[in-house]
């Protein structure tokens, strides 16, 4: 990792503990040695079947060493069973299945993941992470085959490729740590919520770094997977060669991953239009790959419904060009200048998204009525939605980066803004994506 990384934070260890010990209420799972507190006490005995009623013993109490050091769970994740899993996923996921077939089968990528360094503890957060949450699981199993299909796509040698598997594998290990609640996409994602969501991928690297196995580029790429070439990700806003290679890779993971999920419409045509509105985003070379991987497996429009795509695009148009005109208007202090520039830079970026897709108001003009059939409504529709969520992001960034004192409020003409941003998200974003006031994209469905 980088000198510049912000200190990880220590892991909470009362929802972890929560995950494990309901855990054994489904399977076994048995203190292998006896578990001691901070002042050498012994709190449970060697051979003890841990659940739910050893809660309260194991939070009330400051641990001597990590809890996975001192627990098994038979049949705990393998290697093999890994390359199972992976073999059984390309089987029911034509993105996946489009991935291997794209490696000529992908047997070489399935022995990859029997290959993975995979330390007892690491096994034992994966099967925990397996039995209690599918969902989570489902993402790691197609984030290791997604990493690796890019690692062989971008010719790097067998040992990256297994190194960036293992990272797609393990990215997300950190949210076992945090709330469990923060996983529920009914919930809104509040400023504070979000400010914890931005902290799994220093919890992540802070629990596998305990681990010789994996190299630091392997910590750095972890850490830098919701980072963005344009410095709009987290949780350090780095910017172009910044990242590292490797992070680029899991960066592009995560999107990908994230849009073609199960239950998504039309994710194949919607990751496409993602990659062209955010091409300052992603490393182009990645993008490419991804965009030839999609070209046939493209879904035609799904149906307009009933908003007004035109008049709010032409709406984000107008707000994405007039933050810097808003600002000046407030005559704020030199000491927001740079923040100012920095979001003003940002909603450049977005206009230029939206030109490249054909959506501003003058290219909308001259398509006239060319976008009145079935067809272009519906993409018109997928590209308003597009642009709510750079909209979302530049505003979540302008909130961020302004660092605001608790009692402190926008200045009116700002303030203005937000709320006009607000309501046009509303329109096109479910509940909690448009509430999802700052923070990375990825977690919520797009």
């Amino acid at each position: 990792m980088s000198p510049q990384s912000p200190p990880s934070p220590p892991p909470d260890a009362r929802h972890f503990a929560r995950a494990v010990t309901e855990l054994g209420g489904k399977r076994p799972v048995v203190a292998r040695s006896a578990i001691y507190n901070a002042q050498g006490l012994k709190i449970i005995d060697k051979g003890v079947a841990i659940d739910a009623r050893l809660y309260d013993r194991l939070t009330q109490h400051q641990l001597k060493a990590p809890l996975e050091d001192s627990l098994d769970s038979d049949p705990a994740i393998s290697g093999a069973g890994l390359r199972d899993a992976a073999s059984a996923l390309v089987a029911r996921d034509r993105f996946c299945a489009a991935m291997a077939a794209d490696l000529g089968g992908g047997q070489a990528l399935f022995e990859e993941f029997s290959m993975l360094p995979l330390p007892r503890q690491v096994a034992f957060h994966l099967t925990v992470l397996r039995e209690m949450q599918p969902a989570l699981w489902q993402h790691a199993l197609r984030s290791a085959l997604t990493a690796g299909w890019l690692a062989a796509r971008s010719a790097l040698p067998r040992y990256d490729q297994r190194l960036l598997v293992a990272g797609g594998l393990l990215h997300d290990l950190g949210m076992l740590h945090l709330d469990p609640v923060l996983l529920r996409p009914q919930v809104p994602l509040t400023r504070e919520r979000r400010r914890q969501l931005d902290t799994h991928p220093l919890v992540t690297v802070m629990l596998l770094e305990r681990h010789h196995e994996y190299p630091q580029a392997l910590l750095r790429a972890v850490l830098e997977h919701h980072e963005a070439l344009d410095g709009s990700g987290y949780p350090r806003h780095i910017v172009g060669a910044a990242i590292s290679r490797w992070g680029r890779v899991l960066a592009m993971t995560e999107l990908v991953t994230a849009m073609t999920a199960d239950g998504r419409e039309a994710p194949a045509l919607r990751l496409s239009l993602a990659l062209r509105m955010t091409a300052a985003r992603y490393d182009p070379a990645l993008a490419r790959e991804v965009m030839r991987l999609l070209a046939p497996l493209r879904e035609p429009p799904p149906a307009a419904g009933s908003g007004d795509a035109r008049g709010d695009l032409r709406q984000i148009e107008r707000l994405l060009g007039g933050w810097r005109a808003a600002a000046a208007a407030e005559g704020l202090s030199t000491a927001r200048e740079a923040t100012v520039e920095r979001v003003a830079e940002l909603c450049d970026g977005a206009l230029k998204a939206l030109t490249a897709s054909g959506a501003t108001v003058a290219q909308l003009a001259m398509l006239g009525d060319a976008a009145a059939d079935d067809e272009g409504a519906g993409e018109l529709a997928l590209i308003a939605r597009e642009a709510a969520w750079q909209l979302r992001a530049v505003a979540r960034q302008a909130r961020r980066r302004w660092q605001r004192a608790a009692d402190e409020a926008f200045p009116p003409l700002l303030q203005g803004w937000h709320d006009e941003v607000d309501a046009v998200c509303a329109r096109w974003l479910s509940r909690s994506e448009a509430a999802a006031g700052e923070g990375a994209d990825a977690e919520a469905p797009r």
